[in-house]
């Protein structure tokens, strides 16, 4: 599962790190503490132009059936095994996928009356994407709502000491084919779904102070130190 994740840079960085044109349309704050229901940039490849569509959506997938926004928080992430088949995710796999730009995320571990978060990144904390899927909802007031969500997968070295999921981390080499809304094999695009190489990510303790939503600055993704006896508890 992704829960909370990290997009510290400015859109001006992320644009150029992901080739897609700065946009105006649109404006971004760095953010240290993303959570489900907020709005959140998002990748996708223009339907009819060779570019990339860099737009703010809703974390939290809305199928196009939805009756309302209420489950939307319950379909944050997707599990990439099962994406392909379930009805609020099997047609956005064929044809509706993104990228979301992250340079962290937190997972957390409870041990016992203890629940301590982690920061995970990706070599020294820099740019990546997770891999997505998008949809679009109509309210009743006619107003179109764009969603995500996140794939997960099963965990690699670094992850497994604090989930049994993590988060889909594409490479870099992916991202066209993931994009491209011509490619509609879900079994190829499944393919792609693999756990990111323990060897080019660390993970860290962070304060408690990520747990609120509320709280939205660098401090929530600042190494702290364990107490010896939190720290003999949790490994």
């Amino acid at each position: 599962m992704c829960g909370r994740y990290r997009l510290s840079r400015r859109k001006e960085i992320i644009a150029e790190h992901f080739d897609v044109l700065p946009d105006d349309s649109y404006d971004w704050t760095p953010r240290h503490n993303i959570a489900p229901t907020q709005p959140a940039p998002v990748i996708r490849q223009h339907p009819k132009e060779p570019r990339r569509v860099l737009t703010l959506m809703r974390w939290g997938l809305i199928p196009i059936w939805a009756k309302d926004m209420s489950d939307a928080a319950g379909k944050i992430n997707a599990r990439s095994e099962t994406a392909a088949t379930l009805p609020a995710f099997r047609d956005a796999m064929k044809s509706r996928r993104c990228i979301v730009p992250a340079d962290g995320f937190y997972e957390w571990r409870r041990t016992g009356g203890l629940k301590q978060p982690f920061c995970f990144e990706v070599n020294d904390g820099e740019l990546f994407a997770f891999a997505g899927l998008w949809e679009r909802w109509k309210k009743p007031d006619g107003e179109w709502v764009k969603s995500f969500s996140i794939l997960t997968t099963a965990p690699n070295a670094v992850t497994s000491t604090v989930h049994d999921r993590m988060p889909v981390i594409l490479d870099r080499a992916d991202y066209d084919l993931w994009l491209d809304p011509a490619m509609t094999n879900a079994e190829a695009a499944t393919d792609m779904l693999k756990p990111y190489p323990g060897d080019h990510m660390r993970a860290y303790p962070v304060s408690p102070r990520v747990n609120n939503v509320a709280n939205d600055d660098a401090e929530c993704s600042t190494p702290v130190e364990l107490a010896p006896t939190v720290q003999s508890s949790l490994f």
